[in-house]
């Protein structure tokens, strides 16, 4: 139940976006076409109940133009193309919400899957919304056995087809990193709990690639040489937002980066093989050097 009501959240979202401005017999059209409606009207108290629901969620409000023939809106749209939770939803599910319109696209389209999101992501969303603790059973890939344990959920974050949670253990009074795929179990207590305000998420992550925070491991400037076919590509993403070109050649760029290379980034590139040089720091340019030459070495 809960997921079918986050999904008619993002659709309401997406819908209304895309349309601009729109009015309630609009939407319901719309929303007859949808697998969701399963051909039944979108009673008007619902609507407006789901008007709410997003903007404590999520913080958008759907405002109406009542000059205009009450037609409903996005307040401040021009902020969904900014990032954060406002882009994740229009990218994660504006195209689905096309193809569930469409159903003779479903097999000509084709995604990388999260299978985390699909049963723990809802739960953990709203025990955030509602300030309260979960108790989760979790099993990371370095015990034998699962362990029950209590969290205060403070974000949540995707990594390569991954969702993670980030929250803080009471038990070691610290914040800690779960991938929502080594969840067995997932449970919302009755326990309240405060979110800190001196908690940022973006400014948690700032100097990391990928979702490893160590603090132990120190900011550096590294410096990387990419070969002249694969600069297009560092161009169009740059692996961290700290990125700049600051040499160009015929047949090579260097890039620079202020950033702690945990273990994530390492494992980026090394991913690249031979089309990425490290220059500096001289500690990762060795661990990265003695990898590859360990990787060559198995297939000699």
């Amino acid at each position: 139940m809960a997921k079918d009501l986050f999904n008619r959240y993002i659709w309401l979202v997406d819908t209304i976006y895309r349309a601009g401005k729109i009015t309630f017999e609009e939407i319901n059209e719309r929303w007859k076409r949808n697998a969701m409606s399963r051909g039944e009207d979108l009673p008007v108290r619902t609507f407006h109940n789901h008007r709410a629901a997003i903007e404590e969620l999520f913080d958008i409000n759907i405002e109406c133009d009542k000059r205009g023939g009450y037609r409903y809106y996005i307040e401040n749209a021009d902020d969904m193309e900014q990032g954060g939770v406002r882009t994740w939803l229009l990218n994660t599910f504006a195209v689905n919400n096309l193809i569930n319109e469409s159903h003779h696209l479903k097999r000509r389209i084709l995604f990388e899957e999260i299978p985390s999101g699909q049963v723990h992501l809802t739960p953990v969303i709203e025990a955030m919304r509602d300030g309260l603790t979960l108790e989760i059973t979790y099993q990371s890939y370095w015990r034998d056995e699962p362990h029950t344990f209590e969290v205060e959920p403070y974000c949540v974050k995707v990594f390569r087809q991954r969702w993670y949670l980030v929250g803080r253990s009471p038990y070691y009074d610290s914040v800690r990193i779960y991938a929502l795929d080594r969840i067995h179990k997932l449970y919302t207590t009755d326990t309240p709990f405060s979110y800190p305000k001196a908690f940022d998420p973006q400014a948690y992550f700032h100097d990391y690639f990928g979702i490893i925070a160590d603090g132990e491991m120190e900011v550096e400037t590294v410096r990387l040489r990419v070969r002249h076919n694969q600069q297009p590509y560092f161009r169009a993403l740059p692996l961290h937002h700290s990125q700049c070109e600051v040499e160009t050649a015929d047949d090579y760029a260097v890039f620079e980066y202020r950033l702690r290379p945990t273990y994530d980034f390492q494992q980026e590139l090394l991913s690249r093989g031979s089309d990425v040089e490290v220059l500096a720091p001289a500690w990762l340019r060795h661990e990265i050097g003695g990898k590859l030459e360990q990787a060559a070495a198995m297939y000699r």
